[in-house]
């Protein structure tokens, strides 16, 4: 005699197909991770700026888990607060590109005709350009600031964003709901943003999850070059070029904050891959 199972709704099975990638939770298990570093900064190391030459390129030692630089600034203090910075500079620039892509590509999907060919035209110009080389160019003009990379990055990074989301909206305006929707004399903003955008949400997801990390490397590519975050203030990019001189005798102010970058990213795009897989509707439920 056969039990009864009930149909498991969406959310609850989207996490179980979560959890049972192990790829995911080890991404996400990283994320959390440099979170919870990120957030106890203060608590776990000492002064990121406290200078002290008496002990400058110390090894890593008990005292110094990481080292010390050329300035007897603590490494591991310094890679600590460089973190705070990296995923501000994540989450800020991705909100920014996600946002502008979002209404963007909502635009284009929904009314399609002229309107749809006029702002694509537009992306693939946009597109035409290296997304690296466009963000050099514009923040060469600019003042080297954290709060300027974040919104150049936000602007230079959201065509992607605005390709997925036409793409469901094209598929998703003919359903009947939305259908529905228009007959009752739902408003063009209430059926965008209620009716269809809800539904069109697991692209957006992964997209931006992704995005955090394709951030991260350019932030630390653009500080790495001089143009990102200016010292005093750590990131992980400017204590990349600082420890480029002393790099054959003090290899430690390279290699940690290089595998910062590693494992950070590697994180988010294995919980990225993972999310896709567990919204992917081609899976069996």
């Amino acid at each position: 005699m056969s039990s009864f199972v009930p149909t498991l709704k969406r959310p609850e099975l989207f996490l179980q197909r979560l959890k049972q990638n192990r790829m995911a939770l080890a991404g996400a298990a990283i994320v959390l991770g440099m979170f919870v570093l990120a957030l106890l900064a203060s608590a776990v190391g000492r002064d990121p700026g406290d200078i002290d030459v008496s002990r400058q390129l110390l090894a890593p030692c008990w005292s110094f888990p990481l080292g010390t630089d050329d300035l007897g600034r603590d490494v591991l203090a310094r890679i600590l607060y460089g973190a705070r910075i990296s995923l501000l500079v994540g989450f800020v620039a991705v909100g920014i590109s996600t946002g502008i892509g979002v209404v963007v590509g909502a635009l284009a999907g929904y009314y399609g005709g002229w309107i749809d060919s006029l702002i694509m035209r537009f992306v693939d110009i946009m597109l035409c350009f290296p997304s690296f080389f466009l963000i050099l160019a514009v923040v060469a003009f600019l003042e080297p600031s954290i709060w300027n990379i974040m919104i150049v990055i936000g602007l230079t990074s959201w065509m992607g964003v605005a390709r997925l989301v036409r793409a469901e909206f094209l598929s998703l305006r003919e359903r009947d709901y939305v259908q529905a929707a228009k007959a009752l004399g739902a408003r063009d903003g209430r059926v965008i943003f209620v009716h269809i955008l809800p539904n069109a949400l697991s692209p957006i997801l992964v997209s931006a999850t992704l995005g955090v990390a394709g951030a991260i490397l350019v932030e630390s590519a653009l500080s790495f070059l001089g143009i990102g975050v200016q010292p005093p203030t750590p990131s992980w990019g400017n204590m990349l070029i600082a420890g480029k001189q002393t790099l054959g005798t003090a290899w430690w102010l390279s290699v940690f904050p290089g595998l910062a970058i590693l494992v950070t990213v590697l994180g988010y795009n294995l919980l990225g891959e993972g999310i896709r897989d567990a919204l992917d509707p081609r899976l069996k439920e």
